[in-house]
């Protein structure tokens, strides 16, 4: 059992935890809590610790057990865990996994792709929220701008649910390319804002579609929105002037959804 908080792993956890960058130089990411455990490739898994506080749930669980015991684990001291974990409650398991690992023309090559284009996006909830929703409605790419939050912030990992193992997605340094690329490959793009738009639901996207989605603050740059195909807007009743960009999200994948299922 690993008791230290100044054991070389626990140390490396922590360093992980809080530097995007050496997670990125190490091609890893961190995930907590037993769903996460649970939904994440075999293969894919570095390392697992196990809190000793997480022991009684473990023995009560024997398809849990199992896992753990042909993947295998370190156990740690509650305390130590706790060092180590970004919760404030953790569940008691956290995993080191390789990351995923996917390509422009991947997400390209799918019929009548779905995909949700992100403009410098900064919060980790909402893109976590966005991946899991999209997952839902059933895109099948997300493609980020080089300036949009880290996918494998621990905070986004969480709110993806498990949809990350899932879901294929992209950073790309020139989205301005890359959305000329889009239109290249017959892929209709939808940027989501105010000027010169027509209402969401006045589209169909039953073809290869993309919505642009802009910075939480400030919204698509006019560069990028310009090189959109389309512009869309959502309804605002009240004094309402604008909706999180998760929940903007939502609404435009899953119009989409219920045209490609003749809902």
């Amino acid at each position: 059992m690993i008791t230290s908080n100044s054991n070389p792993k626990v140390r490396q956890i922590i360093q992980w935890q809080n530097k995007a960058g050496e997670r990125r130089s190490a091609n890893i990411f961190l995930i907590e809590g037993f769903k996460m455990f649970e939904e994440a490739p075999e293969q894919k898994i570095r390392q697992v610790f196990v809190s000793s506080d997480a022991s009684e749930r473990i023995g009560a669980d024997p398809v849990l057990r199992e896992r753990l015991e042909r993947i295998g684990y370190e156990e740690v001291a509650g305390d130590v865990f706790a060092r180590m974990s970004d919760t404030r409650t953790p569940q008691g398991i956290l995993c080191v996994v390789e990351r995923p690992q996917y390509s422009l023309e991947q997400l390209l090559q799918t019929e009548d792709p779905l995909l949700v284009v992100l403009e410098d996006l900064q919060d980790p909830g909402n893109l976590g929220t966005i991946i899991r929703t999209g997952e839902g409605a059933g895109i099948t790419g997300v493609i980020m701008s080089g300036h949009t939050v880290d996918l494998f912030n621990p905070k986004t990992i969480r709110a993806t649910m498990g949809s990350v193992f899932r879901v294929p997605f992209v950073y790309v340094e020139d989205l301005l390319h890359t959305i000329q690329r889009l239109d290249q490959k017959g892929i209709h793009t939808y940027a989501a804002c105010l000027q010169e738009s027509m209402y969401y639901d006045c589209y169909s996207y039953k073809e290869g579609t993309a919505f642009l989605i802009g910075n939480e603050g400030k919204g698509l740059t006019q560069e990028i929105a310009a090189q959109a195909r389309h512009h869309l807007k959502i309804p605002m009743e009240g004094e309402v002037e604008s909706l999180n960009a998760a929940v903007a999200a939502a609404l435009l994948v899953y119009e989409a959804h219920r045209q490609r299922k003749g809902r």
